[in-house]
């Protein structure tokens, strides 16, 4: 088994110290057994991706593989050339 150093907020380790004491069971215990269960929790979505969740597929008409080949289309319509003044 290897070793990990973290470092967690004051609070995280109390937790995990009041754990321990109660299950008398080491605090890497503790640490390993909610580590484990981690993946199990589902994950939220970022703020930013619900701000314009709304938004997502609503524009009309663009390549499917635009995402993919940005550069290309950015390139044929002249994005990043010079330009006469």
């Amino acid at each position: 088994m290897k070793t990990l150093t973290v470092r967690l907020p004051d609070t995280l380790v109390a937790q995990i110290e009041a754990e321990s004491r109660a299950r008398k069971l080491s605090k890497s215990d503790i640490v390993r057994e909610r580590l484990a269960r981690a993946p199990d929790v589902p994950r939220q979505r970022p703020a930013s991706l619900e701000a314009i969740a709304d938004l997502i597929g609503s524009v009309r008409n663009l390549p499917a593989d635009l995402s993919s080949r940005k550069k290309h289309y950015l390139k044929a319509t002249g994005y990043g050339r010079k330009r006469p003044r």
